[in-house]
């Protein structure tokens, strides 16, 4: 699963992102949150229509509603004390919900996540 931060890093044509992509692309699963954020970055309607085609050919997660409500509850425990955004659990609860390890930068607020696997991709 790929957060944001590291979407970004592959779409400003980082060649260590872009590698790891491509790599990895047949496994990737997106957040549907981290979609979001990625559509809500776009300028105009180039950036939007290479976007859609590019989150078109990926696995996309939401939360099912059992684990929206267990992601309030994370979020109610660790927002005052670890300062982690709305959408950072949405994105974190989704990645723990598949099972799957959270591919980011950003350890230092998903950290605070019950049962979540960190990686830097590269």
């Amino acid at each position: 699963m790929v957060d944001s931060d590291v979407m970004v890093d592959f779409l400003r044509g980082s060649d260590k992102a872009q590698q790891w992509f491509f790599r990895h692309h047949a496994r990737i699963v997106l957040p549907g949150y981290v979609a979001l954020e990625l559509l809500n970055g776009c300028q105009n309607k180039r950036e939007l229509t290479a976007l859609q085609s590019l989150i078109g050919s990926l696995k996309i997660a939401w939360l099912k509603p059992a684990q929206a409500q267990i992601a309030m509850q994370v979020f109610e425990n660790i927002h005052l004390k670890n300062k982690i955004g709305i959408i950072d659990v949405l994105i974190g609860q989704t990645a723990v919900q598949e099972s799957l390890t959270l591919f980011t930068f950003n350890h230092k607020h998903y950290k605070a996540i019950p049962d979540i696997a960190l990686e830097k991709p590269h």
